[in-house]
């Protein structure tokens, strides 16, 4: 009886020690598209993973990005393919850790928010359209993107303390091509894009392009993060991080055909990185808290501040953090 005690209590001890004796791997995979397809175009990279790390690696599906956090969270996955959003969410609730990112398949770590004018604008600098909005015509992003509202929302204005409802002459709301069309033919003044429409109308309109001249590019908007279990064994880690970082790298026949595979999924070769990667959505998040609690006509105004103040205060904390990572 003792005996069957001690091995149920070592057994206990293995697992919550860092998955003691690893020989398994669920690899978890969020739901972008069906699962079919995500078994599919992850399987071959799986499979070369499997026979680097010597460990079997199997994939793991859920319904929604929900299931896989949960399954982190329970030790059922040790380690995913996530977005930022859900790397956070694991990060927070699942004992989740980044270490590596993805490339896109032209090599770039991600996108970027872009403000434009016109060639031949007065306005030659971001100064110049800080300075003079009230004779400037605004091409504002779709309300529900990320990188035509959200991000230049953050780090263009609330930085500048600038709402750009009251701060412009006018405003017309249209998406990154729409904006971009807009602004080669002088119907706005500045507008908002992204890198990658712009990429894509530099190929389509390259006469038009030609006439856009860049103000402002925001921080990076991150490609998808890797995560892990933080607590999985040092060895497991190694090995795990030497996969990734070295998959699809070189000129070889061999490291062509795992690029191949990652093209496959839109994606490029792994970087390495950490939840660092995560704080620039941790501030776009709070930035949404922040609007919210401004916009709050119930709050009395003690209550108000109070809970402004604390997001202020998290906001400088991320700030310290991020600096400190520079």
């Amino acid at each position: 009886m003792l005996r069957k005690l001690f091995l149920t209590a070592f057994a206990a001890l293995a697992c919550s020690t860092g998955y003691a004796q690893q020989q398994e791997i669920n690899f978890g995979i969020i739901s972008t598209e069906s699962a079919a397809n995500l078994k599919a175009d992850w399987q071959p990279v799986l499979a070369d993973m499997e026979k680097q790390t010597g460990y079997k690696v199997k994939a793991f599906f859920a319904n929604d990005y929900a299931g896989i956090i949960e399954a982190m969270r329970f030790g059922k996955v040790q380690m995913a393919w996530m977005g930022n959003k859900s790397g956070m969410e694991a990060v927070d609730r699942a004992n989740g850790e980044v270490f590596a990112q993805m490339t896109y398949a032209d090599g770039s770590p991600g996108y970027w928010s872009l403000l434009i004018t016109h060639k031949d604008s007065p306005y030659k600098t971001l100064d110049d359209v800080l300075k003079n909005g009230k004779s400037i015509t605004y091409g504002a992003g779709d309300p529900q993107s990320t990188s035509g509202t959200l991000v230049p929302g953050y780090y263009l204005y609330a930085a500048n303390n600038i709402d750009p409802k009251t701060h412009y002459k006018a405003m017309r709301v249209g998406n990154h091509e729409a904006n971009l069309m807009a602004t080669a033919a002088k119907q706005v003044d500045v507008a908002i894009t992204n890198t990658e429409v712009f990429e894509k109308f530099h190929k389509r309109e390259p006469e038009k392009a030609a006439n856009i001249h860049v103000l402002w590019k925001s921080p990076l908007i991150a490609a998808d993060p890797m995560v892990w279990r933080a607590d999985l064994p040092a060895d497991v880690k190694a090995k795990v991080k030497a996969f990734f970082l070295g998959y699809g790298r070189g000129d070889s026949a061999e490291a062509k055909r795992q690029l191949a595979n990652m093209n496959k999924l839109t994606f490029g070769v792994f970087n390495e990185s950490s939840n660092v990667q995560l704080i620039p959505f941790r501030q776009l998040e709070l930035f949404k808290a922040k609007a919210k609690v401004e916009s709050d006509g119930n709050l009395d105004a003690a209550t108000r501040k109070a809970k402004l103040d604390e997001i202020n205060r998290k906001l400088a904390d991320l700030n310290g953090q991020l600096a400190a990572a520079k």
